[in-house]
């Protein structure tokens, strides 16, 4: 659902990263959201962040961000390891946090951080923003239209062509690295909001290219009592495959291309000016001999941000509660621990953590 901002407090955000995600996602979707006013940087290279936005303050040490007395929300868009310590000290200055996915290393940090905002009473979410891709809410408003009838199969990929191993950390032997952690995130959120949790995960994950240090490929079924889903990302796909595949009881649906968006953002595209997340691919119904064009919605990461604008100010929900990103965390950890023992796993929630879930997903 598309949301329109109604901010009644100008509320001053705090990015602390300006790395891949700072520099492409955050900065432009939150300089693009009314309501939300980017008031400062942290990073230690000034000159980067000066050379996109001039006259932006730049912050080396990002305790001094978090304890600034203006600053309303913190965003953590810092490598995985930090993710847990400085939501925790932004929690603790009594700041809203927006982090980054995955949310934290392990489950127990999601814990301690969702229990500590409760506490404080501040909002905390995470960055979940393929939610608000084009190939997503394509697929996901063919199913609620019935176009494929009942699922029996669905199919999520994210995959690349980078045969050599780069140099930094999401590639190194470190904490929280590795493409498992990276994309899984994505391919796992879009999967719950459909579904809700699944009864199991059976995980395989690997590392393929030739010097690499860490996983550069993973292949996820989630068994669900009537349906199976496939989620499969990698380094070594250099084309050929489907976006999206679903299968069901009355055709197949299939999504060739992936969303716009990050590319645009590349491009320097400003969200929401002309053009913003449109996606000219229709999606391909097969029924029987029958194939049937489909016109794919365009997507807006920006509504992330809004909403979270929106929540801020009290007129909506918090668009992903902390509950729903520990769900992806437990997905993500019983695909882990399958892969290394070879055995199907629950995700490790309690009772009430399950309880405690909306997922607004398909019946």
């Amino acid at each position: 659902m598309s949301h329109t901002a109604t901010p009644t407090k100008m509320l001053n955000t705090a990015l602390i990263g300006y790395g891949f995600a700072g520099k492409t996602f955050h900065a432009p979707l939150i300089s693009a959201t009314a309501g939300l006013n980017l008031y400062a940087i942290v990073s230690s290279d000034a000159a980067k962040v000066h050379a996109d936005l001039p006259g932006m303050q730049v912050i080396a040490d990002p305790q001094q961000a978090i304890a600034h007395p203006d600053i309303d929300l913190v965003v953590i868009a810092s490598p995985n390891t930090t993710h847990a310590p400085l939501a925790r000290q932004a929690l603790e200055a009594g700041k809203h946090v927006v982090v980054d996915k995955p949310f934290t290393l392990d489950m127990q940090e999601a814990r301690e951080l969702i229990a500590l905002a409760q506490e404080k009473g501040v909002l905390l979410s995470v960055f979940h923003n393929r939610r608000w891709d084009s190939d997503y809410l394509g697929v996901r408003q063919a199913i609620e239209q019935g176009k494929v009838g009942k699922v029996v199969q669905f199919e999520s990929h994210i995959d690349r062509f980078r045969p050599q191993v780069r140099v930094r950390w999401r590639e190194q032997n470190v904490p929280g690295s590795g493409l498992w952690f990276d994309i899984g995130p994505h391919l796992i959120d879009q999967v719950l909001q459909l579904f809700g949790l699944p009864e199991s995960v059976q995980g395989n994950i690997a590392t393929l290219r030739d010097n690499a240090e860490v996983n550069d490929w993973a292949h996820a079924v989630l068994n669900y009592p009537s349906h199976r889903v496939i989620l499969h990302c990698s380094m070594l796909v250099a084309g050929g495959v489907s976006r999206f595949s679903v299968h069901g009881t009355q055709g197949s649906l299939i999504k060739a291309r992936a969303d716009r968006q990050e590319s645009q953002l590349l491009a320097g595209v400003t969200p929401g000016s002309a053009g913003w997340g449109e996606d000219d691919e229709a999606m391909v119904l097969y029924s029987g001999e029958a194939q049937t064009q489909l016109p794919t919605p365009a997507g807006d990461q920006r509504q992330y941000y809004i909403q979270i604008a929106n929540a801020l100010n009290g007129a909506q929900e918090n668009p992903v509660p902390p509950e729903q990103a520990l769900a992806v965390m437990a997905v993500l950890e019983a695909a882990v621990k399958s892969s290394e023992s070879g055995q199907a796993q629950q995700p490790a929630l309690s009772a009430e953590e399950r309880s405690a879930l909306r997922f607004p997903q398909l019946q």
